[in-house]
């Protein structure tokens, strides 16, 4: 039986020294070695960097334990086989890393029958790492290792919703049109990455809404993280998402919420057919 009180603190040190490993590359530009793969997607050397240092870190933690990272997907017919398994992003925000927005985060949970157990994200320009276990609560450390206790927050009384600088679309508009009939108004805050969901979790937000896809390692940690913070992170069904169940590791569309109560009232602005 895995002790995860025990875990969490060992994973959140591998997030920040594969922080520090990005943070190195991000203030040396000249080092950055950008690619675009396959999907056309940027790849830097910070993105391999912060790889290898957590694929090895985690594989000495839990040797049982597979990973599969953005960087290194497994097969796809091998992976249906492992009850459990480490999901990882590296660099979450290659393209925020690029435009130097300081919005990007290490990501890495621990996904066991499909569900994510633990989830750190680490955002190294920041120095502040968010971190929670199931049953354990949502928690943020600072850079001297302090940690403070996180939760979602009611909807302010205009709602503060998350918009992604990168990803933005027609549907988008339909949706926020929906949001200002519903709530009358809303404070439109734009934040790159992972780093939006920390945002709900921690108060600071009220509502995210992503409209493209994403894969399943850009959201494991952050469902955790946001669950034990009080609030939702769900398809449009209002079902919480699962991870390693299906042929494809692309997630659909997903709706962060701090305040349940409200998630019919927030799914309700995204249907736009």
């Amino acid at each position: 039986m895995l002790n995860l009180s025990e875990l969490l603190p060992a994973v959140v040190a591998i997030s920040e020294k594969a922080g520090e490993a990005i943070l190195t590359i991000y203030n040396q530009p000249e080092r950055w070695q950008v690619q675009n793969k396959s999907d056309n997607s940027p790849l830097t050397a910070a993105d391999m960097a912060s790889h290898h240092i957590i694929d090895t870190a985690l594989r000495q933690l839990l040797p049982m334990v597979p990973v599969l990272s953005e960087e290194s997907n497994g097969d796809m017919g091998e992976r249906h086989t492992w009850q459990s398994l480490w999901l990882v992003d590296p660099l979450d925000g290659t393209k925020e890393f690029i435009k130097r927005t300081n919005d990007f985060t290490v990501n890495i949970a621990l996904v066991v029958d499909n569900k994510p157990i633990l989830g750190v994200l680490h955002a190294p320009v920041y120095g502040v790492t968010y971190a929670a276990f199931l049953g354990g609560g949502a928690w943020v450390f600072n850079q001297q290792g302090e940690k403070t206790a996180i939760s979602t927050s009611e909807a302010a009384s205009i709602p503060r919703v998350l918009l992604s600088r990168n990803h933005k679309g027609g549907k988008e508009g339909a949706v926020l049109e929906k949001v200002t009939a519903r709530f009358g108004d809303y404070v439109a805050l734009e934040v790159g990455s992972a780093f939006k969901m920390c945002r709900v979790a921690e108060g600071a937000a009220d509502f995210y809404p992503r409209l493209g896809p994403t894969m399943e390692w850009d959201t494991a940690a952050a469902q955790i993280l946001v669950e034990e913070a009080g609030g939702v992170l769900v398809d449009i069904q209002g079902i919480p998402l699962t991870y390693n169940a299906r042929d494809t590791l692309t997630n659909g569309e997903f709706f962060v919420i701090g305040e349940k109560a409200l998630t019919q009232d927030w799914l309700a602005c995204c249907i736009t057919n």
